[in-house]
């Protein structure tokens, strides 16, 4: 793919930009080695009131670097200003706490004097996709700077002005010329970096062939890692649930970001009593979403990042429906300029069919019904993927879900159906009660998401331990690793920032986020038992 600026509504290429040559490439890495040798001694007040100025930056040009998100990717305009307000948060939350969850611990051993000490490791490579190019980069270089490393972006090839204006922030924040560097590289490019031995790890969000790819070559190198790659996440209704209130947030849950989030709900499982009007009506509001211009305030679906896109989904929509699959609206791309795709339906889905397996990164949604609870939770857990999940039920109705902590599955569950007036708050709150556990609000102020710990062990990704966190782009390993009694015993409770996630580790139990429109980025891991 070619590094260029193509505006995804219209087709049109707006800049092209060339990439960097090997001698090119060889003077950012002198550079980051050089920075980084300053700015490991750095003190947690100088590398905060830098962060805290990126995050002032942000928020200052929020609409700014919000058209730049919609014309280079093509996320709804509104979304993409609330991604700068996300980003600017996560600078404030590590400048808060980094110095806090890096302080020394004492350990109590048979020595004089026994404690463990994080110090920064050096440059970090971060792979970063385009489905949110400011909140992707930003949740990895936000704690990597703090914790005293520096950081080198390839971000991807159709967001390149957003790439170049990240690194920007940051030298307008204060932080030294190398600190954070912008590579414009072909993903070809990539692989020599990665063997490049200043280059002391990477982490990567994207898809799972491409973190494969990076895990391979950072394993072949016995090089630090973290990984987040793609989800399919269940969306499980039964028959007590507020049926309007679930099929409205279905619709929003599979079209967020124009369809094309990991986190996305895709997989929408529902009770036989209930599914031929939650079909009828989710039908009904697909074909009613208004396509469009995504600068406009009122689309409510734009169009794919890029052509190639459009043509991936297409073909992975017709291989279902040609290996039987049942299409109840769409199917096809759209007859406009730019990258638009028809928002799409399908069910009666045979297993061996792309749509039972594969992630869609599109608006397209999966459609399965259920005779019962176990049979929603078999088919919720029958995916190699483990990111997120949500539950929509009434406990008072007789179908409440259970939880098994000890199992190695995928999904660990959002319990709560939304109601008018905030009364899911309460009822939200009354269910995690009746499962013996707490709600806890996510976010102060907001109680409709509750934050909750419980045990697991399975990523869609590899592995990491917890060592590697300080690169990592995940505020959850910072948390864990400070509170180790999350790591064994009954569940337990953790309260994160608004901006904290979970991390990918090799650990006994994850926390999951909270949620800012696209819900965070999670791993798993919680197996839902009848």
């Amino acid at each position: 793919m070619p590094i260029a600026t193509t505006n995804p509504a219209t087709g049109e290429v707006i800049q092209t930009f060339p990439a960097l040559t090997e001698a090119q490439i060889e003077q950012k890495l002198q550079l980051a080695v050089a920075t980084f040798r300053a700015e490991r001694k750095t003190s947690f007040a100088e590398r905060a009131r830098r962060m805290l100025k990126a995050a002032e930056i942000l928020e200052r040009d929020k609409e700014k670097f919000a058209h730049l998100m919609t014309l280079e990717m093509g996320k709804p305009y509104k979304a993409a200003i609330a991604e700068a307000m996300k980003s600017a948060g996560g600078c404030r939350y590590y400048a808060e706490n980094a110095e806090r969850f890096l302080a020394d611990e004492v350990i109590e051993t048979g020595a004089g004097k026994s404690f463990v000490r994080y110090r920064p490791i050096g440059p970090i490579l971060a792979v970063m996709p385009w489905n949110f190019p400011f909140w992707q980069v930003f949740r990895f270089a936000a704690p990597a700077l703090m914790a005293g490393n520096v950081g080198l972006l390839k971000h991807a090839s159709n967001v390149p002005q957003c790439a170049l204006a990240i690194e920007k922030i940051f030298l307008e924040a204060g932080f030294p010329e190398g600190a954070f560097q912008t590579l414009l590289i072909g993903s070809q490019q990539v692989d020599a970096i990665l063997n490049d031995p200043r280059v002391v790890a990477a982490t990567l969000t994207g898809s799972e062939q491409a973190g494969i790819e990076v895990g391979i070559a950072a394993a072949k190198r016995i090089k630090k890692v973290v990984l987040e790659l793609g989800g399919s996440d269940p969306f499980i209704v039964m028959p007590s649930a507020n049926l309007d209130a679930a099929v409205a947030t279905a619709v929003e849950a599979r079209v967020i970001n124009n369809g094309q989030s990991c986190i996305a709900a895709k997989r929408f499982i529902v009770a036989e009593p209930i599914a031929a009007e939650f079909e009828s009506k989710f039908v009904e509001r697909m074909k009613n979403l208004r396509i469009g211009d995504p600068f406009d305030e009122k689309t409510e679906l734009g169009p794919l990042a890029t052509a190639d896109a459009v043509k991936s989904l297409d073909a992975d929509v017709q291989k279902s429906v040609k290996a039987g699959a049942r299409l109840l609206t769409g199917g096809q791309p759209l007859k406009l300029p730019g990258n638009y795709y028809a928002p799409t339906v399908l069910t009666d889905i045979p297993k061996e069919s792309p749509a039972y397996r594969e992630e869609f990164f599109g608006p397209v949604a999966m459609l399965f019904r259920v005779k019962d609870i176990d049979e929603a939770i078999r088919l919720a857990n029958d995916s190699r993927f483990g990111l997120g999940a949500s539950a929509w039920t009434y406990e008072d109705k007789g179908d409440s879900l259970r939880l098994s902590p000890q199992e190695d599955r995928r999904y660990a569950y959002r319990f709560g159906d939304p109601s008018p007036e905030g009364a899911r708050t309460e009822r939200g709150a009354n269910l995690l009660a009746a499962i013996g556990l707490t709600c806890v609000p996510l976010c102060p102020g907001d109680t409709n998401n509750p934050l909750v710990a419980y045990r697991g062990q399975r990523h869609s990704g590899l592995f990491t331990w917890p060592i590697w966190w300080p690169f990592a782009s995940l505020s959850g390993i910072l948390a864990l690793m400070r509170h180790p009694e999350l790591s064994a015993g009954e569940p337990q409770l953790e309260e994160l920032s608004s901006y904290g996630v979970i991390g990918l580790m090799r650990c006994r139990r994850y926390v999951l986020p909270s949620g800012q429109g696209d819900y965070g980025n999670v791993s798993p891991a919680v197996q839902l038992v009848g």
